[in-house]
Formats: C-alpha cells, structure tokens, sequence
C-alpha cells in the first residue's frame, strides 16, 4: 500500500553518518509512528552524494528496516535537503490589485509572491522554499495572512531559500534508485526548527542551528518569520578527524572517544582524570587531552555561525538564544561554547514525540526526521483548508450566478 493510499507520512534523511528513513500516519488527525530504520550512511563525502550505488544502498536498507517496523510497502517519501551548498536569500515584490479597493483573494497572494521570487539566480541553483516574512497592504506591515482583507495594493517581503541543483537531483536519484518516488524535498534546518522551537522562540528571534556530520544548517527566526538560512562548512566529523589525527586512531575508536569521554571545555574535564586507550598501543590518556583538541573546533565552528549570522544581519535578532540540533548538539561543553560565543542563551532542542513514539528516537539527531514528520501534516491541513476555501468559493459564485 502506498503512502498516498494509507494517509502515511514517510521521510529520508540522507545525512553523512547515517541514513534515517521515519513512518508515521495520521489517524483522526493524530501523528502516530509507524517504524523506523537507520543505517550507516556510505557513498558520501563531505556531506554529499559522492557515489550513488553505495549511497542508494543504504537508502534501500533503511526503508527495508521501516517497511518491516511499519508492515507496509513504502514508494514514497519526502526527502531532506542539507550541506555546505544551501543560500538563502530575501527579497520584496507586490502587485496592484486595480483602481479602487477591493477584497484579497488568495491568487493575488499567489501572484505578489511570484513577484518577490521573480529574481535573477544562476542556472544551477534551485528553489527549496518560498517563506514569506510578511504582507503589507497599502503601506502596513506585520501582516500575515492578507486574503479577505481589503485594499489596493499587496506586497510581500519573502524568504527564498535554495540549494544546488546537482546535489538536490542527486538525492532524488538516489531514492530513485532504491525504488522511492521524491514527493517534496525540505530544507533539513527548517524541518528541525519544526519540532524543537516554541512559538515565543520564533517571535523573540532564535537561531536554530543543526550541527550534521559534515556541515551545520542555520535558520533564523525572527517575528513568527524565516529572516534567514545559510549553511557552514563544519560538523561533527570534523571533531572525530581531529581526534583521529592528534591521538593517531581509527576514525571508528575516536568516534566512540568522542561519544562517550568528549567535552569542548577544557576547564570542566577534571585535572588528573584518565582512561585507557587501546589505539595506537594500550596506554593511558588525560581527559583534558581530549577537550584540547575538541575546543578548538567548537571555538571555530561557532567563529564561522557568528560571521554567517553578522553577514545575514540577524546577529543582534536572537533575542530568545540559540537552539541546537543534531547529533553534534549532544557533545558537552558544546552549550557553553555557543553562549560565550553567541552571547545568547542556548538549549538543546529535543524533538516533539509522536504518539507511541520509541523513547530513542527523543534524540537531536532525529530533529530532521520528526521535524519533517510535522511539516509534512502541518501542510497537508493547510493545503486541504486551502481547497475547502476555494470549494466554497466556487459554489457561492455559482449560486450567486444562478439568480
């Protein structure tokens, strides 16, 4: 049975550590989860498809997981967009709506809004999302949904959001490959933002920052709105590296190193602590070694979020702090690194649960996943609110018309 048939939700997380693939449907308006499977990614490389075969492999093993979890045929998801390749943009475009005043029809939202997106792109850019930050109608702002109302002039100042095109169709293929149509492909930080940041958060300005494997993604909210999106080229790969390098280990033993003894604090590993290591030869190592090596990264990463912010001009919008998400948000000392370089507070954002959701998916790195889960119905009742409208639009017009 397809997702379409059973009012499922099915979503891929191609990430470079692993790929996740999350079912859930809905049931008297009620998200419930369905199954799940994870597996180690393969075929990427510095947070892209480097290789399809392999990369499809996994796909086709994590949907194989979730089939047999979900018990049903999976053909279908929503796939999340991230890396070092996605821009965002703003923009500003409106339309005159005649000479007089008159009521705003949805269409005339439609076409402000393909005024604001009618900017020059290059030709390998796509468009992920359209967000609108708000509508001004004859000159007031702070306006949000405009139709109904009334006047003569509607403009709309927008949130474009893109992503390399060749990265994008390579997702696409390689879903493609493991047997899976791409419904939808979502911006990973705006999927994470959905399911970790509270309504008061948006309004204050908050700064949701998904800290992947090979790249972290950046979303700024500010007013209810999207102000900003913009990713940065370090993650938690970049820590385990740096840990294989200077202690001279396999990446897979300084992954665990990191895991379990990290912190990117120097002065909150205790002095004298130790532990044993069996890479290169069994020996034993100061914790503190570990943080001197992990802080400095932490430091960087939040040197390059910092300049993104000041470049994008909502460094001094963050008005309630910084919300991390994804794996690398569960590395100690990673709160305290971010707030003495941010001067925000800052939390980890753990997802909503879906009801009968396992407890271990209550984890940062399923913030994408969930998050998509989320805005995959949140839309679906919008667009089926939408219709309704305009169902009930038509007929008014033909009853009218009748007499």
């Amino acid at each position: 049975m397809s997702q379409k048939q059973d009012n499922s939700i099915v979503v891929l997380d191609i990430g470079g550590q692993s790929t996740r693939m999350l079912v859930a449907d809905v049931n008297e308006q009620v998200l419930r989860y369905r199954g799940h499977g994870v597996v180690e990614s393969a075929g990427m490389r510095k947070g892209m498809i480097a290789e399809l075969g392999p990369a499809a492999k996994a796909v086709r093993q994590a949907s194989e997981l979730a089939e047999r979890a979900s018990r049903r045929n999976i053909d279908e998801c929503m796939a999340a967009i991230g890396g070092p390749h996605i821009r965002g943009l703003n923009s500003s475009g409106g339309v005159q709506l005649g000479r007089g005043l008159r009521e705003i029809t949805r269409e005339d939202v439609r076409a402000a809004v393909d005024h604001a997106r009618a900017i020059e792109r290059p030709a390998d850019r796509d468009i992920l999302h359209l967000l609108p930050r708000q509508f001004v109608l004859d000159g007031q702002p702070g306006i949000f949904d405009p139709v109904g109302m009334i006047g003569a002039r509607l403009e709309v100042e927008l949130h474009i959001a893109t992503c390399s095109a060749s990265a994008l169709q390579s997702a696409v293929n390689c879903a493609n490959r493991a047997g899976l149509e791409v419904s939808e492909a979502i911006l990973e930080a705006i999927a994470a933002a959905e399911c970790t940041l509270s309504a008061d958060e948006r309004e204050l300005g908050v700064c949701l920052l998904d800290i992947g494997a090979h790249s972290s993604e950046i979303a700024v909210f500010f007013e209810g709105a999207v102000a900003y999106t913009a990713s940065v080229p370090i993650g938690g790969a970049h820590f385990t590296n740096d840990l294989a390098i200077g202690l001279q280990m396999p990446l897979a033993a300084a992954e665990e190193l990191k895991r379990i003894h990290g912190n990117a604090v120097v002065t909150a590993v205790p002095q004298m602590a130790e532990i044993e290591i069996a890479h290169p030869q069994p020996r034993r190592l100061a914790l503190r070694t570990i943080a001197e090596i992990l802080e400095p990264r932490a430091r960087e990463l939040m040197h390059y979020v910092r300049e993104s912010l000041r470049q994008g001009g909502v460094f001094d919008a963050l008005g309630a702090g910084c919300v991390l998400a994804g794996g690398g948000a569960m590395l100690p000392g990673m709160l305290d690194v971010v707030e003495s370089q941010l001067r925000v507070p800052a939390r980890v954002g753990l997802p909503v649960r879906l009801s009968q959701m396992p407890t271990e998916l209550n984890h940062p790195a399923w913030a994408v996943a969930i998050g998509m889960i989320l805005y995959a119905h949140r839309t679906r009742v919008l667009r089926a609110a939408e219709d309704k409208r305009s169902l009930g639009a038509k007929l008014r017009a033909m009853f009218a018309a009748s007499f």
